[in-house]
């Protein structure tokens, strides 16, 4: 199954997931200089991107909003770059955050999960009700695809909804990541995780024991870290091992170079460097929990 793909390749190469949110004020202006045309810039700046981190991440995340913001242009962008990190042999997952119902749900699986905009995981919203979890289901067990769900997010506002306490005292978040890890118990791979895993910001260390604990076959896809304030620390607590989760980075990654004096020709290579930095950082951290935890 595709999470034990995704599995093997944190052992392998870390916890890191590359966020391709490219936004086109990204690339440098002598790089962007070279190109007439948006889509080819985006890309030309992505395939540099992958080439540079793709022995050291464990995947990448695109994010088809950034792509969607420059219209069939953008779109372009986004296909070649899905095309490009398959023909790479990267495991992708497309942030298209869908949460729809019935017929609408079975056509964005099929959007997302076949031609153009193929990739091997997907997020979802099932806020609006489990039933927007169904119609994806068939590719897990028949296609090698993934799902990762949002349970409890990284945003300030995960706590107008996600934090309200229900009759039985507890979380709406509980309860949503117990449905999709019981859900998802028919999914698991060779592992030991499934390949329908939950979306889990770490910017609440305070609840990661107990979290990690009860969602014990979900594999975790991890917003939150550096930027918006979550620390590697904080992402080892909701890691078993080092594994059982990706952490993702964007910015941080993608604008490296500009934390370098006259670094912009070098933009890839900086990239390499942060991807490397993070994923010591937590590796080193997961490593000494595990030393206190014995």
């Amino acid at each position: 199954m595709i999470i034990d793909k995704l599995y093997d390749r944190v052992k392998e190469r870390g916890v890191v997931c590359v966020g391709l949110d490219t936004d086109y004020s990204y690339l440098p202006e002598t790089f962007a200089a070279n190109f007439e045309r948006i889509e080819d810039g985006i890309f030309s700046f992505n395939k540099r991107i992958i080439d540079a981190t793709i022995d050291v991440a464990a995947c990448f995340k695109v994010q088809i909003a950034y792509y969607e913001a420059y219209g069939l242009k953008g779109l372009q962008a986004y296909a070649r770059t899905l095309k490009y990190l398959k023909e790479k042999d990267a495991v992708v997952i497309a942030d298209v955050k869908r949460g729809d119902i019935a017929k609408t749900a079975e056509m964005y699986a099929k959007a997302h999960f076949e031609g153009d905009f193929e990739s091997d995981f997907i997020t979802l919203n099932p806020y609006m009700g489990m039933d927007t979890i169904e119609p994806f289901l068939p590719y897990l067990k028949n296609k090698e695809k993934g799902i990762f769900a949002l349970v409890r997010t990284s945003n300030p506002g995960s706590e107008d909804i996600q934090y309200i306490n229900s009759q039985e005292d507890r979380k709406i978040y509980n309860i949503v990541g117990n449905k999709i890890n019981m859900l998802g118990k028919e999914y698991r791979g060779h592992c030991g995780y499934s390949s329908l895993g939950a979306v889990v910001g770490c910017t609440y260390s305070y609840e990661a024991e107990e979290m990690r604990k009860e969602l014990d076959t979900s594999f975790f896809l991890i917003p939150g870290y550096g930027a918006q304030g979550g620390k590697a620390e904080d992402v080892a607590l909701y890691l078993n091992n080092g594994n059982g989760g990706v952490v993702n980075s964007s910015r941080a990654i993608l604008l490296a170079y500009r934390k370098k004096e006259k670094a912009e020709n070098q933009f890839d290579l900086c990239a390499r460097e942060e991807a490397i930095r993070m994923r010591d950082e937590i590796s080193n951290a997961c490593r000494k929990l595990k030393e206190v935890s014995k």
